[in-house]
């Protein structure tokens, strides 16, 4: 099995962290290939740097030429998840669903954690969308940009534990969820100090995905993400480049 894991960011540290994770939590047999967009910001922390990251990660994954079983995007609340289900037959996981549906299966309430206060609506309109919002005591912001937890580990995870406490403390959360791809690593220690399930996202994502094509399951073509209808398509920011071309059909190969 060959799961492409997908930064949304072209921070080359952070693809590395993303992959330690990926590696870490895949089963054996399982290879994840992680990758980076050719283009966009080195960190996602607004719209704007969101919807550049979901044209940007679609555009790697049909730039893909090798056989892979699903797709793990690796920014939390980001955008172009859907879009990239209407391209490819391959399951996608995002990964703030991904672990919202675990932290539910082992705790009453979750709490995610995140970087910047204005990363909390993002995060909020997914979980709605997903209908996960029910079960979710709170998200909580760190004050941290995405490149300050990257550089600093050690202040991220002083604000992540902080901000986790009160979670925990005032929200009453069972669970935690790290709300952003470049903490993965860090849900160990917070274990420790807090006495409550972790969540990292790309692990729960790795392992949804592991179970998903397991059960020999693909997207559903039936109408929602079914293929897009053939349409000429001007100006396919690198695609189009390397010779492929999406249609109704899906993403062909090389011409």
């Amino acid at each position: 099995m060959r799961i492409l894991v997908v930064n949304v960011n072209t921070s080359q540290s952070m693809t590395e962290s993303i992959a330690q994770a990926a590696s870490r939590y895949a089963s054996p047999g399982t290879e994840t290939v992680t990758l980076q967009p050719y283009f966009g910001a080195e960190a996602v922390d607004c719209n704007f740097e969101s919807y550049l990251a979901a044209v940007a990660v679609m555009d790697r994954v049909v730039a893909y030429d090798q056989p892979f079983d699903a797709v793990v995007m690796a920014g939390f609340g980001e955008h172009g998840r859907d879009g990239l289900q209407e391209l490819i037959e391959q399951p996608v996981f995002e990964i703030c669903e991904a672990s919202a549906h675990v932290a539910m299966m082992i705790g009453r309430a979750f709490s995610v954690i995140t970087t910047l206060q204005r990363s909390v609506p993002a995060v909020e309109d997914r979980l709605r969308l997903a209908g996960l919002t029910d079960r979710c005591a709170s998200i909580r912001a760190t004050g941290m940009a995405t490149l300050e937890v990257d550089s600093d580990p050690k202040a991220a995870m002083k604000a992540i534990v902080a901000e986790a406490r009160e979670a925990v403390e005032k929200d009453h959360a069972e669970v935690i969820c790290l709300g952003c791809a470049g903490m993965a690593g860090l849900e160990e220690a917070i274990t420790s100090e807090l006495h409550v399930p972790v969540i990292d996202g790309v692990g729960a994502a790795v392992r949804l995905a592991e179970a998903i094509v397991g059960l020999g399951l693909k997207t559903s073509k039936r109408s929602t993400y079914a293929f897009p209808e053939p349409k000429k398509i001007i100006g396919w920011p690198l695609s189009a480049s390397l010779g492929l071309r999406v249609e109704g059909a899906g993403v062909r190969s090389r011409e």
